[in-house]
């Protein structure tokens, strides 16, 4: 991509306080990817383990409730959103227009810290996230690496290192 990897150490302040228990995590995805989203949140189990996050993404929603209002709560509560992009991703309309839209809202008031996540190989130049720095190193897509575990072990490190930035009051 030609874009240099710098440490995932967020420089503003954020408006909110520092967290004091586990940061919240959404994941804002397409269905298509859902195999590729659960390989990274088997990666990212130590740092539910050790209470860094907790993470939600649509597939939590119980029989009975109301699809939209859960994932307005979540995406509202959340402190990191991860865009899993692909070319699923940017061509759903929900995932691009709505889940897109309100999580860089919410980052350009620095509620949240948005992470783009490119999992397969697409075109998102121009993209309205693309001025944001993503995991894994590179920006290189995940199903482009020789090892995808070696993928996912950097994107949790550059998880875990914006989750520090977080509790040390930089966002």
């Amino acid at each position: 991509m030609g874009r240099c990897q710098a440490p995932i150490h967020p420089t503003r302040r954020s408006n909110t306080q520092k967290p004091a228990g586990p940061i919240r995590l959404f994941y804002a995805y397409s269905h298509k990817d859902e195999a590729l989203r659960d390989e990274l949140e088997e990666h990212l189990a130590l740092l539910k383990r050790q209470g860094y996050i907790v993470g939600w993404h649509d597939r939590r929603i119980g029989a009975g409730e109301e699809w939209k209002g859960q994932l307005d709560k979540n995406l509202e509560e959340s402190q990191i959103i991860l865009l899993l992009i692909s070319p699923s991703f940017l061509a759903s309309d929900y995932c691009y227009d709505i889940e897109t839209k309100r999580a860089l809202d919410r980052h350009d008031k620095g509620e949240a810290t948005v992470i783009p996540v490119p999992l397969r190989p697409v075109d998102w130049v121009g993209a309205p996230f693309f001025r944001l720095q993503g995991l894994p190193i590179d920006l290189r897509p995940v199903t482009t690496w020789t090892n995808k575990d070696e993928a996912f072990k950097n994107i949790a490190q550059g998880i875990r290192r914006a989750i520090e930035g977080m509790r040390d009051g930089i966002r």
